[in-house]
């Protein structure tokens, strides 16, 4: 995706908002005195009533209700007038109720989402100056209160009454024989598996604000770094954001020869700087100041490269950054922290991620990253890298890409091409239907989804933001400049149209509301690769055959690879974190650090031939997007299994329609339905071995 936090929209639900996929929670409170003698004669009156049959119903319903009822929501007697008014005892009643609320749902979700998008426009778009109180407009949630209003209304209530809560274990084991109105159901209920208050939704918003705004303003003007002889390697006006564009230039140099590799070696410095906090505050975002980053210092500029004058307060010190890197990423995990007292059987974030939002448990996630890492087929790769680049592998190459088409391109040739084509954000609108056709889609079907897709100018690298109702559309950001869009942002842009062609399908064309979306954000990130790796092709500037897609198999190994260290780094993290609630940003940088250093040495030190490397704690997702990253390696597993899927079909268009417009089941199921195997690290590893042999 490269980035949003992916989806943004992805994030502030399921933190903020109604909490899907639930493991059934258990008292957040004492249980209300009086409320067990109120469930016995409510259970023989309504099953005098209704009938014998609803008798499972009612009782887990009750005791649902009575898991979250508190004192303020009244009495006994309050509980028992509820539970008589509402427990919906025919079919039919239920049957209104079920869809009344999948109306509404779609209306305040939609709208709820049309406000954030506004709120957030002058920070997430190139719009000209953030002003101050534009920090204010983005850190604000118009959804913070929904929850607390929907429990004190006790709408929250009707749906734990007649709705049934389910744990993983029973989705799992279960949810293959269940009907999609069962599924439906229990991603309706899931939505209020917990209370957890406004304030807190807000001081996370807030995190999240104050996170992604350091995030998006955090970049390096490339024009004035300097090497040791006072050269400059880059040219003027390039201005890249730190980690997407320095890790993509790095990628841009192995076509460039000697120069790209002294290039590369300057941007590992300049990463290293950041991850260690040791670059100069005067540094970061700033035009009138050159950088050594191998000697660490600044001095006024002797280049002219931006518009605006030298302000006259010119800071020219080589002091460091204070720690903000891991101020910010503490500032998050103390909000999301909060929460924790509100999911009683998910009483971390991190459980919250892999059992709650991904519907994977933690340890199986570790083992497919383990697997991927651990293979043999690592050093082998590694080895045939070498061979390739011919010299030994340097720390920065864990994102080689010379196993892609591209690599017969340079940077300089791929921005001109691409610049010509897509002058402006709405040049590149206007040729949605013509890509989505190159990627397969019938020509309806491209005009349709164009139809429901804008294209917005990102002031960070870009996201892709879904709509949220069926009469709203999805929004596609990546950067363009001022003499139009370079190759990273048409990369980008590719990336997010996958998420913004999964978005619709999986909102417009899904038979219930309630199941739309795919079951977790590594399943979006999937289809967004799919489209990703077809950049190449769309530009015609590439074409498949056996040894392309060898060399595409190896390229998808190594980036599986190197993500899904990165991965086992964020997640270290933050499992640190919680060890270490008091922590300082200071302690925090020492530790992140550690970390990185520990994940290297055990699966690339071996292979580089170099220990203690910090690259892996670069990724920005690590300060500001909530443990996302293990999202993007899962994302790769599950793309790859997809794209075997369609080379077997022959028919990229019908099939991603098929598999998306499944909607938001397990992650298995979906899998099974979507490939015929669940989600796992074999396939890839197959593959990988397959295309080792090809290339020999």
């Amino acid at each position: 995706m490269n980035f949003l936090n992916l989806n943004l929209i992805a994030l502030l639900y399921a933190v903020f908002f109604f909490i899907p996929n639930f493991d059934r929670a258990g008292a957040q409170t004492a249980r209300l005195p009086g409320l067990e003698e109120s469930m016995a004669k409510l259970e023989t009156e309504l099953l005098a009533k209704y009938g014998e049959n609803l008798r499972p119903r009612l009782l887990r319903g009750m005791q649902q209700v009575a898991s979250l009822w508190r004192e303020s929501d009244g009495d006994a007697a309050a509980f028992e007038d509820f539970v008589r008014t509402h427990f919906a005892g025919d079919q039919a009643t239920l049957d209104a109720m079920f869809e009344r609320f999948q109306s509404i749902s779609e209306a305040l979700e939609g709208h709820l989402n049309e406000m954030m998008l506004e709120l957030r426009k002058q920070s997430d778009l190139d719009l000209g100056p953030i002003l101050p109180f534009d920090q204010i407009f983005a850190g604000y949630d118009p959804s913070a209160h929904l929850a607390d209003d929907f429990f004190e209304n006790k709408l929250a209530f009707v749906v734990l009454l007649n709705f049934p809560l389910t744990t993983l274990q029973e989705r799992l084991t279960d949810g293959e024989t269940w009907t999609r109105r069962q599924w439906a159901e229990a991603r309706l209920a899931q939505r209020f598996a917990s209370r957890v208050p406004a304030e807190v939704n807000l001081a996370i918003a807030r995190a999240t604000a104050e996170a992604d705004q350091y995030i998006a303003e955090y970049n390096i003007w490339m024009h004035h770094l300097l090497n040791d002889q006072g050269e400059r390697l880059f040219p003027p006006k390039l201005r890249l954001l730190s980690h997407w564009n320095l890790r993509d230039e790095i990628k841009a140099q192995y076509s460039a020869g000697k120069e790209g590799l002294a290039r590369q070696r300057m941007i590992q410095k300049v990463m290293e700087r950041i991850v260690t906090q040791t670059i100069p505050a005067a540094a970061v975002d700033n035009p009138h100041v050159d950088w050594n980053p191998f000697k660490n210092e600044v001095k006024p500029a002797a280049a002219q490269d931006s518009d605006q004058p030298a302000p006259a307060d010119l800071n020219i010190s080589n002091s460091p950054e204070p720690d903000t890197r891991y101020r910010v990423l503490l500032n998050t995990f103390l909000a999301a922290r909060q929460a924790d007292p509100y999911w009683p059987t998910a009483p971390t974030h991190i459980a919250r991620r892999f059992e709650i939002d991904r519907e994977i448990p933690e340890a199986r996630v570790q083992a497919m990253f383990e697997a991927l890492l651990s293979s043999p087929l690592l050093p082998q790769v590694a080895k045939l890298i070498e061979k390739r680049l011919g010299r030994s592998l340097e720390p920065f190459d864990i994102w080689y890409n010379g196993f892609r088409p591209r690599g017969a391109y340079s940077e300089a040739e791929l921005d001109k091409i691409v610049a010509e084509k897509y002058p402006t954000a709405e040049a590149f609108e206007k040729d949605l239907p013509e890509i989505l056709r190159k990627l397969g889609f019938s020509p309806e079907r491209a005009q349709y989804l164009s139809n429901h897709i804008v294209v917005d100018p990102a002031r960070g690298s870009g996201h892709a933001w879904g709509a949220g109702m069926r009469s709203a559309k999805s929004h596609l950001r990546t950067r363009v400049g001022k003499s139009g869009m370079d190759y990273k942002g048409y990369n980008i842009a590719i990336h997010e149209l996958g998420h913004n062609v999964e978005q619709t399908f999986s909102l417009y064309d899904v038979d219930y509301f309630f199941l739309r979306g795919v079951p977790n954000t590594a399943f979006t990130e999937a289809m967004a690769f799919v489209f990703q790796a077809k950049d190449m092709e769309l530009l015609e500037l590439a074409k498949p055959d056996p040894k392309s897609e060898a060399m595409k198999t190896l390229n998808d190994y190594w980036a599986t690879c190197e993500i899904a260290a990165v991965a086992l780094v964020d997640m270290g993290v933050w499992r640190w974190m919680y060890q270490h609630p008091g922590a300082t940003p200071g302690q925090l940088k020492e530790a992140a650090l550690s970390i990185a250093k520990e994940v290297w040495n055990r699966y690339y030190a071996p292979v580089f031939k170099q220990k203690d490397v910090v690259l892996l704690g670069i990724y920005s997702h690590m300060i500001h997007s909530f443990l996302y990253l293990p999202d993007y390696p899962i994302g790769h597993l599950i793309a790859h299994q997809v794209e075997e899927q369609v080379k077997q079909s022959g028919d990229l268009g019908a099939e991603f329609e098929r598999m998306t417009t499944y909607g938001r089941v397990i992650p298995d199921l979906w899998m099974k339905n979507a490939t015929g195997q669940p989600v796992g690290a074999e396939a890839l590893l197959m593959a990988t071995e397959r295309a080792l042999k090809a290339l020999k």
